[in-house]
């Protein structure tokens, strides 16, 4: 067995999940990527002439591809080649800025501590972007990386979800989600998982997921065979 927290985890301090794998969110999950992700969309919104009210009116619940963003903010009669360049814009930018994006509390020895093969990324954003913000924190690269690259909708659809546990080839009920975002906790339940919420962003009022803690060093991991159990402390 392998223990990754000093927090107290006695039964009756603890919430116990068992799962097989565990599917984690990337961007306020491991990653504060906010800063980065600040400047790179303020720059988008200057150059296509979008308002930061805007912005704010569609952006506000996170969790949302940069498709779907772009979608929302964009005339819908914009021919699809400046659609497609303005997709290209943000990836660009967000690609290049990453200087301050870092590891949140508790996430290097949480990755550590899970087995090869039985955990995934899945994040809403594009390949390119997650790949960039994973070295960036100096985080360990998945064997299995689900993108917005890689599916037709994104969260809360939970397709991309169902994709992860089907490439680590594991029974999605036997998954457990780790998100910080509604639309990510909305597509894990559809997907028929159970899941726990970080409250890097939002409220625990506002999370609906099994379990919601402040950060990942209030987990902890424990290897049996084929299964894999959770501690949680300090549930909020």
């Amino acid at each position: 067995m392998t223990d990754t927290s000093q927090a107290d985890l006695r039964p009756e301090a603890a919430t116990l999940l068992r799962a097989d794998a565990v599917l984690l969110d990337l961007d306020g999950t491991l990653v504060n990527s906010t800063p980065a992700l600040t400047r790179a969309w303020t720059r988008w919104v200057g150059e296509h002439g979008v308002t930061s009210e805007q912005f704010a009116r569609v952006a506000g619940g996170h969790g949302l591809t940069a498709s779907a963003l772009i979608a929302a903010l964009l005339p819908s009669d914009l021919p699809a080649e400046r659609v497609a360049a303005a997709q290209q814009r943000i990836s660009d930018l967000e690609v290049a800025d990453v200087e301050d994006v870092t590891a949140l509390p508790g996430v290097q020895a949480f990755l550590s501590a899970l087995p090869a093969g039985r955990w995934a990324i899945v994040t809403s954003g594009n390949r390119a972007v997650a790949t960039a913000r994973i070295r960036a924190a100096g985080l360990p690269m998945p064997d299995t990386l689900v993108s917005a690259d890689d599916v037709h909708r994104g969260k809360p659809d939970p397709e991309p979800f169902l994709l992860g546990a089907k490439l680590l080839g594991m029974a999605p009920e036997r998954c457990l989600v780790i998100e910080d975002a509604p639309a990510g906790l909305a597509a894990a339940a559809a997907a028929g998982m159970r899941s726990i919420a970080v409250t890097t962003h939002h409220q625990p009022a506002e999370l609906d997921a099994d379990v919601v803690v402040e950060d990942l060093q209030n987990l902890r991991v424990e290897v049996d065979g084929d299964a894999l159990t959770i501690g949680v402390a300090g549930a909020a």
